[in-house]
């Protein structure tokens, strides 16, 4: 194992999923809320690293499939995205009582993780970022791939939790009606910048 290869992929794997997305968007929601915080996590982390050792295992198989599919995937998930922004946006401006993260009602375990399994698999930017790109660096590694890949998971991993449990800290000042108005703002309108990129083909 080559500690520089896994630093690479470590690298790799943050620099691109620090950024604010859907489904990090949805994360933090829940975990701002402490509903069903675990096993999002879980199924963000270990869904990357089946893409992940997906990507660096089968890049060059991978790249010749994906094109006739992509719009497909495109399109879908945009309207999935545009479907879910609207609904934050809706709750942006119900009654105030009823977005406090310590005050709305639970949802379903299997609502949860429908939707998270959704904003992580329907999403072609999941497949671009960790089968694609990151498929196409690891192929620089043909000897040490192994190590990349466990670099990126662990990032992976380590940012999820970091992301689940951290938002705890914000809760105090999250739990503001006011505040949450704002989240639920703010994820709408994350869904539909993601949602204009899909369709724009960025």
């Amino acid at each position: 194992m080559s500690p520089s290869v896994f630093a690479t992929g470590f690298a790799m794997c943050a620099s691109l999923i620090f950024a604010i997305g859907a489904q990090n968007a949805f994360v933090l929601r829940q975990a701002l809320r402490r509903e069903h915080v675990l096993p999002i996590i879980l199924t963000c982390a270990l869904s990357d690293a089946v893409l992940i050792v997906t990507g660096v295992l089968l890049f060059r198989q991978i790249s010749t499939l994906l094109p006739p599919i992509l719009p497909v995937m495109r399109y879908g998930g945009a309207v999935f995205l545009v479907l879910y922004g609207l609904r934050s946006l809706k709750a942006a401006f119900t009654d105030p009582g009823a977005l406090a993260a310590c005050e709305a009602p639970a949802q379903p375990l299997g609502s949860v993780m429908a939707t998270c399994l959704a904003l992580t698999w329907l999403n072609p930017h999941v497949y671009l970022d960790t089968v694609v790109l990151l498929g196409s660096i690891a192929a620089q590694f043909p000897h040490d791939r192994t190590s990349f890949a466990l670099g990126a998971i662990t990032a992976s991993f380590g940012f999820f939790f970091a992301l689940g449990y951290g938002a705890v800290w914000l809760r105090p000042i999250l739990a503001r009606p006011s505040s949450w108005r704002v989240v639920e703002m703010v994820i709408a309108a994350t869904m539909g910048v993601t949602a204009l990129r899909l369709v724009a083909g960025n």
